[in-house]
């Protein structure tokens, strides 16, 4: 662009560098156009001393896990606000971790980033450092899921029973090079892996969308199992938990299979268990997979004894139901363990809404109810909410979106509220059921964490408890806030 005033221009060139010369500004100038502007020194912030530490974030994303600089000093002053009691003599189930689905699409999209950009956001998802928001549980694909570029299984050479032909080359090009990567930051991540399909040859519909794994099909289908686990573990991954079927009422997905209980208790109690047993797998079978408005899927397999036998616990969704539901299969079951591995944010949608719906009804209700676990789907699309399958969700939107550039999403802050303060191996400890949705955690370290949300519609100033003593905080209409002490 030709200069309108070149003796203008220069002066002032010289003059922001005499500038930054004389008063030591640590930071380039930004140049816009023909102008030069100096860049404020920002003032350093001197952080007070607090007892207990705060992070929040605002429905209108004004703040964004936002570390507050306030003192939240402990005290024993008595004051008219209400009061979240924290009682950590008070235990309930473990926490195995908070993590996102990591599909065949969102490790293609993030496998294809430089590599300098691919590094620096895989830290920052799974790092536990301060930078970092620290998955800690992972949900991946056995074949493809409906939020990859086509359907594929591992052996989809028809009638090879003996799955001479089964591999997982379909894998090595992107998702085993990213589990591997992620394995290498965080060696304690927990990966569930379940299919959205069989073989199509495998089933009475010959299709990847729609049918049942045939009868006959059952024992192949469990050897298939048992390869795709040592075959991962060979890879250097492992996979601690299985479900035997995503969505198992759902026939309209693509990939799809049903299955209903009575076919899932046959098939864990008479061929995946006893060939999980044979090979010495130690893999977790976790039953169901589906949404709570069916929690006697769950119950019906968890009481028969034989299929029970080899079942670690059941696993839900929440696109229909009441979260409470888990809490009837704990009651009836509490040997079994719970686990949410499902729920996505749809493109569209508004970010107080859904951080105010998933943070009550799976951060806090979930764990309240509890699962051990909350997954979100899923963990990075592309701008057109991609890759997916022909009738794959088109509308799903990654707790990232890789693009031009990568963008936080507000399923990266759902998650992060717990996965960057609540450590694997974690207790749930009592917390009241105040006016405040809340839930609480005893990290192994000792360290506590109250997670809190604010849907009043006003806001709260109120009183966190623990034992004699109690700080005071603020909470505004819609945020959500991390406390950790």
């Amino acid at each position: 662009m030709m200069m309108k005033n070149t003796r203008s221009y220069i002066f002032t060139i010289i003059f922001s560098g005499l500038f930054a010369l004389v008063f030591g500004c640590g930071k380039k100038a930004q140049t816009s156009g023909d102008t030069i502007t100096p860049v404020t020194p920002v003032t350093p912030v001197t952080p007070v001393k607090t007892d207990v530490s705060m992070w929040l974030t605002m429905p209108d994303q004004s703040q964004l896990l936002r570390k507050q600089n306030i003192a939240l000093l402990f005290n024993s002053t008595a004051n008219q606000n209400s009061s979240i009691t924290v009682d950590t003599t008070q235990t309930f189930q473990n926490i195995d971790g908070f993590g996102f689905a990591l599909t065949g699409g969102s490790a293609y999209l993030l496998n294809h980033l430089p590599d300098a950009t691919k590094a620096s956001l895989l830290n920052e998802l799974f790092s536990s450092d301060s930078t970092s928001i620290g998955i800690s549980y992972i949900r991946i694909t056995i074949g493809a899921s409906d939020m990859s570029a086509s359907t594929f299984s591992y052996d989809d050479v028809a009638g090879d029973v003996t799955l001479q032909n089964f591999s997982l080359d379909m894998e090595k090009t992107d998702l085993i090079p990213i589990l591997q990567k992620i394995i290498a930051i965080n060696p304690n991540i927990k990966i569930l892996a379940c299919p959205w399909s069989a073989p199509a040859w495998m089933k009475d519909s010959n299709s990847f969308s729609g049918g049942s794994l045939k009868p006959e099909n059952f024992s192949v289908y469990a050897n298939y199992f048992v390869k795709y686990i040592q075959g991962m573990q060979a890879a250097g991954i492992t996979i601690d938990a299985i479900t035997p079927q995503n969505e198992p009422l759902n026939p309209s997905n693509n990939p799809a299979m049903v299955m209903q209980s009575v076919d899932e208790a046959s098939f864990v109690k008479n061929n995946l268990g006893p060939a999980f047993q044979a090979a010495s797998i130690k893999t977790k079978i976790i039953v169901y997979d589906h949404n709570c408005d069916h929690p006697e899927y769950a119950t019906d397999i968890l009481a028969d004894n034989a299929a029970s036998a080899f079942v670690d616990g059941s696993a839900f969704h929440l696109y229909a139901g009441n979260i409470t539901s888990l809490l009837g299969v704990h009651n009836a079951y509490p040997n079994k363990n719970i686990y949410f591995t499902e729920q996505a944010t749809f493109a569209g949608g508004n970010f107080g809404g859904d951080l105010a719906w998933h943070l009550s009804n799976l951060i806090i209700g979930a764990t309240r109810n509890w699962s051990r676990n909350v997954i979100e789907w899923n963990l990075a699309s592309d701008p057109n909410n991609g890759p997916h399958t022909n009738g794959g969700c088109s509308t799903c939107l990654g707790a990232v979106t890789i693009g031009t550039s990568v963008t936080r999403n507000v399923s990266y802050y759902i998650i992060a509220h717990a996965s960057k303060f609540v450590k694997p191996g974690a207790v749930r400890i009592a917390s009241d059921e105040n006016t405040l949705l809340n839930v609480a955690f005893k990290n192994p370290d000792g360290s506590k964490v109250l997670i809190v949300l604010n849907n009043t519609g006003a806001s709260q100033t109120f009183n966190i408890k623990v034992n004699s003593k109690m700080v005071t905080s603020t909470l505004p209409i819609g945020a959500v806030a991390t406390y950790k002490w």
